[in-house]
């Protein structure tokens, strides 16, 4: 394990976390003096549960690590009946990592639901990605890998000794930015807690009011096992929420923080993989494969939004001229379809010997980096939920005969809200504009999610009705012009998931 690695437990086992067992955790412990374990599991909220453990002596942290412990699942679940509602929580090894915020030393551990039969509950939110991702592993071939890339406003007193430029925020270096300081701790922190971190930039969205100062940042992750790309989006909402309240400061993943301004997403990029290789291209270009994921999504785009975009806020950013998607199609390095397909380095091997002539080393090729990138999701997202019907649309595209036929259809080099190409733009199917309009969508395609036992029946009648009950299906409409319902509104969703 090389010392670049900032995983404290992977550096310190000298093993991927992949490899952890009981016995390496509780030499790390023993080791390292921890005297607390915290399990964390994560709810029908979305956000990270606690329950602590004072470490007593070897026997009892061996059975804390072993048999895991009960809790209440009509607290955590509201469809759970309180009647018969006791769950078990199991530790998943990997997961460890060294709390960063506790004064006492502490080792938490991401955990798994387990009914009272002792088998995996078949609704709890981990479990639903694991099942997509083995039976999605066992009908393709592939490995499916995923990235998130985590927006966010940090929402501060204002500071006028340099005042930021509205929606002109992109990649701006301090002093220009004021929180870049809170983003780079964050990236520390997640790394040093098992994510793997591309890189982190203030985004577009900055903007000032009477009383606040609104800032956007962004952290995107390298791709890895869909399970653990999930995981590492859990533990880095958590981790700059903590930092938000050690600075003072709110952090919001809330898909729309004032209308006109830029909104947050959770834009999902993904790849296949085959023994080892990306195959998303062929021969320098899009594989058919990638073509027949990318169609995959498509299919199911309206059904995709009951998991990626679950609060009404999440349709005030889905409109046009915000880089959000409102159109179902695909396109090459195009921010305003659905699914974009980012620029990928083929072909453009010897940039760097051009920027460094005296560079004389044979270098990495990057065409493995290939992705593309659904658009829609946002901060409210279940994001395992929402992983896995990523998943179920994309075996859908793999396994289907009339995919790459969809994906020729649906592909759009311009840009569909300019004038001249209205008459294209109006054959294209739009996305939801509403969580009534959500559930409508993954109504008529349920059957597709619940196939093969992923997302049990009950847990998609939970999400209809859970859609539902916002009744916001012309809420645009009697929004608008009204600044004060809007603000209601955002201030009531600003801490989704």
């Amino acid at each position: 394990m090389n010392n670049l690695n900032k995983n404290k437990l992977e550096l310190y086992l000298q093993k991927p976390a992949s490899e952890f067992t009981k016995a390496d955790l509780v030499k790390y412990i023993s080791e390292n003096d921890i005297e607390m374990i915290n399990f964390r599991y994560l709810a029908e909220d979305g956000k990270l549960k606690t329950l602590n453990f004072i470490i007593t002596d070897e026997s009892h942290l061996d059975q804390i690590l072993s048999t895991g412990e009960r809790v209440d699942g009509s607290s955590l679940f509201s469809f759970m009946d309180a009647s018969s509602s006791d769950l078990y929580v199991l530790p998943r090894y990997k997961t460890a990592f060294v709390n960063p915020f506790t004064t006492t030393p502490t080792l938490d551990l991401l955990c798994s639901f387990y009914d009272s039969t002792g088998q995996p509950m078949e609704s709890a939110p981990e479990y639903i990605l694991k099942k997509a991702h083995q039976h999605f592993q066992a009908k393709t071939g592939f490995i499916f890998k995923a990235l998130g890339e985590l927006e966010y406003y940090v929402m501060a007193d204002k500071n006028d000794l340099y005042p930021a430029t509205d929606q002109k925020g992109y990649h701006t270096s301090a002093p220009f930015t004021n929180w870049e300081h809170l983003r780079t701790d964050a990236i520390r922190l997640i790394a040093e807690c098992g994510g793997k971190v591309k890189y982190g930039h203030s985004e577009v969205g900055n903007f000032t009011t009477d009383e606040e100062f609104f800032e956007q940042h962004e952290i995107e992750f390298l791709p890895v096992n869909v399970e653990d790309a999930a995981d590492q989006l859990v533990i880095a909402k958590w981790i700059l929420r903590m930092l938000g309240e050690e600075y003072g400061v709110r952090i919001s993943f809330a898909p729309k923080i004032s209308v006109g301004k830029a909104g947050s997403g959770l834009h999902i990029h993904m790849l296949l993989e085959k023994d080892g290789q990306n195959k998303m291209i062929k021969d320098e270009k899009l594989s058919d494969d990638a073509k027949k994921l990318i169609a995959g999504l498509l299919e199911f785009a309206g059904a995709l939004t009951a998991f990626g975009n679950t609060i009404p806020t999440s349709y005030l950013r889905l409109v046009p001229h915000q880089e959000a998607p409102t159109n179902i199609c695909w396109g090459d390095r195009n921010r305003s379809v659905l699914v974009r397909v980012p620029l990928g380095w083929l072909g453009v091997t010897d940039m760097i010997k051009n920027a460094n002539p005296q560079e004389k080393s044979k270098l990495k090729l990057a065409s493995s980096k290939q992705t593309v990138e659904f658009r829609a999701g946002d901060g409210s997202a279940d994001i395992y939920g929402f992983l896995a019907s990523l998943l179920i649309a994309a075996q859908y595209g793999l396994e289907s005969k009339k995919s790459l036929k969809k994906a020729e259809e649906l592909y759009v080099d311009v840009n569909i809200f300019e004038r001249e190409y209205q008459d294209k733009a109006a054959k294209l199917k739009s996305l939801p504009t509403s969580c009534w309009e959500s559930a409508d969508c993954l109504e008529r395609q349920r059957s597709f999610f619940e196939a093969n036992g992923i997302f049990p029946a009950h847990q998609i009648d939970h999400i209809i009705k859970n859609l539902k009950s916002y009744n916001d299906e012309f809420l645009s409409e009697e929004l608008y012009g009204n600044g004060d319902a809007i603000n209601e509104l955002v201030e009531k969703y600003l801490h989704c998931m």
